[in-house]
Formats: structure tokens, sequence, C-alpha cells
């Protein structure tokens, strides 16, 4: 889908600035301008499509069907099984965590997309397959959804909605007043302006966090070398995984992309869970992430989140250690 944007950034770093695609400038400038264009997209037609959904669909009756205990916690599966489907890496997941919240999607629910959506996605399966075998791919994807699962559903029993920034309950805020004196029969046309500015000023909003997120990712991912991770993480010992997680945090790249990578751990001799649990972490725990979510949560939260996920996270490298 966005392969004219991949062109165009090979175009301008390359071509009309010069810099060499081998050097490791121009890898990370590359990764740069690619990145922040396609996020901010995402961000404008997700939120844009959110609007849209708010106007015409009853979000209220979503919500409290979502909230009904029938369901016995699989809203959770559901959201995390949409994350699992859904093509986007960390911080492109961020845009569909602000449409969900504003949505009125209950936060925990919201959460179970966010985990799962950067770990697991099609692309990433395929790879899997083809580097590790089935039984691999399966238990790592089977993980994945599980991981969402359970730490959305525990991070949503915490109730931890009053730590969202005041940026998003002054959405929230906004949205109510907007159902609350909109004229309900207004049509497609009428409400478009008003649908499409609302996009705007949240893009608006958090362009400077993408732009520093974003710059952040691409200088580790132009420098950090990879025969460093190689050389502490090879030795199978118990503390290998939380180290794994732990150097991985200030990482950034898309499940799809560190595969090869993690590829090349094993070839090297890092223990095949270590090496997943070193790719969850990179994909789902980037210090750009955190940047992003500084806009939509206050730190206690972001805390919280990151913590949560750790914990499984190196708790799921344990065990692929021991299972695979």
């Amino acid at each position: 889908m966005f392969d004219w944007l991949q062109h165009f950034s090979d175009w301008l770093i390359y071509s009309v600035f010069q810099i060499g695609a081998s050097t490791r400038l121009g890898i990370a400038l590359n990764f740069f301008v690619y990145d922040v264009v396609k996020i901010l997209i995402l961000l404008f037609v997700i939120v844009f499509l959110m609007g849209i959904i708010n106007a015409y669909l009853p979000i209220e009756k979503l919500r409290d069907y979502l909230h009904r205990k029938k369901l016995y916690g699989l809203e959770y599966l559901f959201a995390s099984t949409f994350g699992a489907i859904t093509p986007f890496c960390s911080c492109s997941s961020v845009p569909l965590f602000i449409g969900f919240v504003q949505g009125g999607i209950p936060l925990g629910v919201t959460f179970a997309f966010l985990i799962t959506s950067p770990l697991v996605n099609e692309v990433a399966i395929a790879l899997f397959i083809g580097m590790f075998g089935l039984k691999a791919t399966l238990i790592y994807a089977v993980s994945g959804i599980l991981l969402g699962t359970i730490g959305g559903w525990l991070l949503g029993k915490l109730k931890l909605d009053h730590l969202l920034s005041d940026w998003v309950k002054k959405i929230l805020a906004n949205k109510l007043q907007q159902f609350e004196y909109e004229e309900e029969k207004l049509t497609f046309r009428q409400r478009l302006p008003e649908i499409t500015r609302g996009a705007w000023d949240i893009v608006k909003g958090v362009v400077i966090y993408v732009v520093i997120g974003i710059g952040i990712g691409a200088a580790m991912h132009g420098y950090v070398p990879e025969n460093f991770f190689n050389q502490y993480l090879g030795g199978g010992q118990w503390w290998t995984v939380p180290l794994a997680v732990l150097v991985a945090v200030p990482m950034y790249a898309n499940a799809a992309g560190i595969v090869p990578v993690i590829q090349v751990f094993v070839a090297k001799g890092v223990p095949l869970g270590t090496a997943i649990a070193f790719m969850m972490a990179t994909v789902g725990l980037s210090i750009p992430e955190a940047t992003l979510l500084k806009k939509v949560m206050t730190m206690k939260l972001i805390a919280i989140y990151f913590g949560v996920v750790t914990f499984f996270i190196i708790l799921s490298g344990y065990i692929f250690n021991l299972i695979l």
C-alpha cells in the first residue's frame, strides 16, 4: 500500500540529497521520512474514519455491548485478534488507539489491540514459517494474541481511564457535547467539514510527537550494530531473556523488518525464545512508541502499560526456550 512512499523516500534521500543507500545516515534518514509520512497519513485517515463512525453509528451502544458480562472476556480476544490481522507497527497502532478511545471503546479492550497489533501480522507469520517452521510460527502467533488478550484484560481490571492525558479527556468531552447538541439529521456532506477539521486538529496535536519518536527510532535503526546483541545474548543464561528485552526497548522496527535479524541471531547461537522476546520488545516496547503515547497517556499510565507488557514478554521468552 505504501510502495509509492518507499520509492519517494528512496528518491529523496538517495537521489536528491545524494546520501548513499548503504550508509548509516542514509538508512536512518530513509527510515525517518518513510515512517513519519506513513504515520501522519494513517493518523489522519483513521481518525477521519472514526469521526464518520462516531457520527453515524451508535458508539454508546457498542461500548455498552463490550461491557456486558456475558462476553466472558471475549471482547479482549476479539480486539487482540483484530490487532494480529492488522499490518501495523507500534507507532502506526497509536492512531488506531486514539480512534478507539475516541469512539468510546473500553480502555482495556483498546490495550488488547495495542499490545498485539505490532507483535503479530501476516507478513511476519509468512517469514516465520519460512525461517523457523510451522511449530515456532504457531507458538509465536498464538502467544502474541494471548499476550494481548491477558494484558488487555489485566489493564482493564486496573481501571486506568483517569490516567489518560488531558488532551484525550478533552476530545472525549467535546465528542459527548457534539452528540448532545448536534442535529442528528444532518447529511454526510453537512457533517464532512466538521469531521475533517476534527481529524486535522488531532493530527496537528500529535505531529511533534511523531517527528520526535520516529527520529529516535531512525537513529537507533541506522546506527546500532547487530553484532552487539549476538555477543551478549547467545549464552542461554537465565538473565539473557530480561537483558534481551531491556536492550530491545531503545530499538524500533516492525515485526516484518526484525524477523530477518532474529534469524541471524538464532544462526549465531542466540536461543530462539530469547530472540523472539527481543523481537516482541523491539516492536511492542519501543521508545518512539512511548513518545507518541505521551500525547494520549500520562507517564504513570505509560509506565504501567510498559511494565505489564514487559513482564509478559519476559515470561513468554522463558516459556519459548523451554518448548522450542
